[in-house]
């Protein structure tokens, strides 16, 4: 159950400023980050079960970013994958509003999700599970697996941890890395009910989810500057939690 915070336009050099965890099966195949070939500079780890990704960019300023919607413990099945959704938007040329308004349509063809897809000047956020969609306005927000800023607990901790890195301009890869570590579970009392049991709920209520099935497989942020030059680091985990691997991606920029 994926968690994502992010600054946008609240920081006068960088534009975006972004922290998130990838939550899957350990099971499922993936490829950590890279640049792809045969395309115009994604930057993205890949799910080789599908051949999508939850979180790409591009050496232009695309941004893409997708996390389930939370619907029980048996939800609906889908004939499309969601990591399509971000995959799409990366390697096409679509401005994001544009982007949404051609997905609307068919967007019931995927399961549950919450999409962000912005171009460096904008920034815009929907999901097929419900809200208004649009712009995203300036400031700090949070997502998981619901829509965007549901004040799940986690969700709430994370953005006021974030908003005072962002007030001591400390947003540097350690700090959003430890952010996003914290293993510690919520309190029963503030777990939200999402129809997928208490003890569940409890698991996945932190931060860092550690579990040897489901659980956190990487954690990710990114800094983009005004002059485009951009800054991604991505750090994978085993099954048991342990770090593995930390990559760092920096792609200077060419905006006057």
């Amino acid at each position: 159950m994926c968690l994502l915070v992010f600054a946008w336009k609240t920081d006068p050099d960088h534009p975006l400023i972004f922290a998130g965890n990838r939550d899957e099966r350990h099971d499922r195949a993936a490829a950590a980050a890279h640049v792809w070939p045969g395309t115009d500079a994604v930057l993205a780890g890949r799910d080789l079960a599908a051949g999508g990704t939850w979180l790409g960019v591009t050496l232009s300023g695309r941004f893409a970013v997708v996390t389930n919607y939370r619907e029980g413990l048996d939800p609906p099945k889908a004939p499309c994958s969601r990591g399509a959704l971000t995959a799409d938007f990366l390697q096409g040329d679509m401005t994001p509003s544009a982007y949404l308004d051609a997905l609307r349509p068919r967007a019931q063809d995927y399961g549950g999700f919450s999409l962000l897809v912005g171009d460096g000047d904008r920034l815009h956020g929907y999901s097929n599970r419900g809200g208004a969609g649009g712009p995203v306005a300036p400031g700090v927000h949070g997502l998981s697996n619901h829509l965007l800023d549901t004040p799940w607990p986690k969700v709430q901790l994370a953005k006021a941890r974030f908003a005072a890195l962002l007030e001591q301009k400390a947003c540097n890869s350690d700090s959003l890395f430890r952010l996003l570590a914290d293993r510690a579970p919520a309190t029963d009392v503030a777990l939200p009910d999402t129809g997928i049991g208490l003890e569940l709920e409890r698991r996945v209520s932190s931060a860092f989810v550690q579990n040897p099935v489901y659980g956190t497989r990487c954690s990710s942020m990114l800094r983009v500057r005004l002059d485009g030059d951009l800054y991604f680091a991505e750090r994978r985990f085993t099954p048991t939690g342990e770090s593995i691997e930390t990559r760092h991606f920096h792609a200077a920029g060419d905006k006057p």
